[in-house]
């Protein structure tokens, strides 16, 4: 049986019990339906994952020992920084998730002109807490032991002026560019993925003239939760480790 990966911000030590969080231990003995002997990996987002072992229960809380420290997963050779315009429902849940599994390293979610959700107060603290949930899920999920950086929510010409990444993207369904025809050094990538109405003709035009070059990915017009993961998918085979 596969084991489990559950994600854990603090540092284990070998054979010293270890009381896990409340949802940390919710997922394990109430939706999992995990008990005392039963064994699954941890990780801290930084790297490290252990082997690890339930062996007591304390008011509804997972007390777990690590076992032995395991080898993690390595992370893609290539470095992408998503900056992917905030959309509604769960679409927004689904690029960051496909984007983690992906291989993405960073992310940062913007707000565009056409992207038709407004965020302010506690509901940005609360879309952010909740994105860093789909993150967690993800990793835990693809194998990956280090999380990517979920960046605070910007302006789209806050993120143009901050973007320090040499090669820098954007995705316009009328682009003339083609990611095949671009020479690439190894550089780290920033990917800008706009709303489900696309990218006003102003804000492709602020993109270029912060060096972003416009892309698209062939004849057909994507969604934007589809988007993002398909050309991260497609820079990942050109340039990544996809295969």
């Amino acid at each position: 049986m596969r084991l489990p990966r559950i994600y854990f911000n603090k540092p284990l030590n070998l054979n010293v019990p270890t009381i896990l969080g409340a949802d940390e231990s919710g997922h394990l003995l109430r939706v999992l339906r995990f008990n005392i002997n039963d064994q699954l990996k941890i990780f801290d987002g930084k790297g490290h994952e252990h082997l690890a072992k339930i062996v007591g229960i304390h008011k509804k809380q997972a007390v777990i020992i690590a076992l032995a420290p395991l080898e993690s997963l390595p992370e893609s050779p290539l470095w992408v920084h998503l900056g992917q315009s905030v959309s509604r429902g769960d679409k927004m849940d689904y690029s960051l998730q496909k984007s983690v599994e992906l291989g993405v390293q960073k992310i940062t979610p913007l707000l565009t002109e056409r992207a038709g959700v407004k965020l302010f107060g506690d509901r940005i603290e609360k879309k952010i807490a909740h994105w860093e949930k789909v993150i967690i899920s993800a990793c835990e999920q693809c194998g990956r032991s280090y999380l990517p950086t979920l960046m605070p929510l910007q302006s789209l010409s806050e993120w143009l002026i901050g973007c320090d990444e040499q090669m820098r993207l954007v995705l316009a369904p009328t682009a003339e560019g083609r990611l095949n025809n671009i020479n690439f050094n190894d550089e780290r990538i920033a990917l800008l993925i706009g709303p489900e109405s696309g990218l006003s003709d102003q804000e492709i035009y602020l993109a270029q003239q912060s060096s972003f070059f416009p892309i698209q990915l062939g004849p057909r017009i994507l969604r934007t939760e589809t988007a993002g993961p398909t050309a991260i998918a497609a820079l990942q085979c050109l340039w990544g480790d996809l295969r």
